[in-house]
């Protein structure tokens, strides 16, 4: 029987964004065993319901529990606001962590007193992100803009094509032209278009995202736990609910490795 601390880490994601997050977990916590599911049947979860969220991270949290994965990580922006209160009261005891965009440091960093925000349409009209302003930003005007397409660019493998550097130039220009000097980017996705987001935005534009944040909380709660793992990390294991072979072809882009990926059926 596996002892509690040996126990993998299950991290999920509507998509490939959450590799992002999963990055920066094992970077803090190399001695964690993880699993991946990206939901990529269902994508883009900006487009979905809050109930219809809710249910597909449900049906992964069951997942991970099978698998006997010690806690959890909903390494996705909409996830988040639509399913992570249900799923904390059905398991209570379970450690579970949640993405929010980067309202706060963004806040304490900018020095024009405006701040822009790239994200998702749920994410930007969730009562979860309007309580974040409210909370954080009193002192700074926050311009948003939602980012249709992106994700969609991002889950092809495209980082860096004419069309993507164009559709990303049209959300980030309107940003510019308000005098941010902060960017937050409020999507596990978006992280992998920073090389190209920082060829159009000024060399010391602040760009803020909340994956480390994410990585910090999960050691904490592990902690608390006297759930970290001492022992040598067993191989990521990955499934997505859509086409493995693709999954597997853009993985070497943003995971930086090959690996094998399992077909997730649910």
């Amino acid at each position: 029987m596996t002892e509690p601390a040996a126990a993998p880490i299950g991290v999920f994601d509507s998509g490939v964004g959450g590799l992002s997050v999963l990055a920066e977990i094992q970077h803090l916590l190399p001695n964690e065993s993880l699993l991946y599911v990206a939901d990529c049947g269902h994508i883009p979860y900006g487009e979905k319901s809050p109930a219809f969220i809710r249910e597909r991270c449900r049906l992964v949290a069951e997942f991970f529990r099978e698998q006997g994965a010690k806690a959890m990580v909903l390494a996705c922006n909409t996830a988040t606001v639509a399913a992570v209160a249900d799923l904390r009261e059905q398991y209570p005891h379970w450690p579970l962590v949640g993405m929010e965009p980067a309202v706060k440091p963004a806040a304490a960093a900018t020095r024009s007193g405006v701040v822009g925000v790239l994200a998702t349409t749920g994410t930007l009209q969730s009562a979860k992100f309007a309580a974040l302003l409210d909370r954080f930003a009193n002192d700074v005007q926050v311009i948003t803009q939602p980012c249709p397409g992106l994700v969609e660019c991002i889950e092809a493998g495209d980082l860096s094509s004419p069309a993507v550097r164009e559709l990303l130039q049209g959300y980030v220009q309107p940003l510019l032209d308000g005098g941010c000097d902060t960017l937050i980017l409020g999507c596990t996705h978006y992280p992998f278009l920073k090389p190209l987001l920082k060829q159009m935005v000024p060399a010391n534009m602040a760009i803020i995202d909340t994956g480390a944040a994410v990585a910090r909380q999960l050691q904490r709660l592990l902690g608390e736990r006297d759930l970290l793992s001492a022992g040598v990390a067993r191989d990521t294991q990955f499934w997505t609910s859509a086409s493995p072979e693709h999954f597997e072809k853009i993985l070497p882009m943003l995971w930086k490795k090959s690996d094998t990926v399992r077909s997730f059926i649910k």
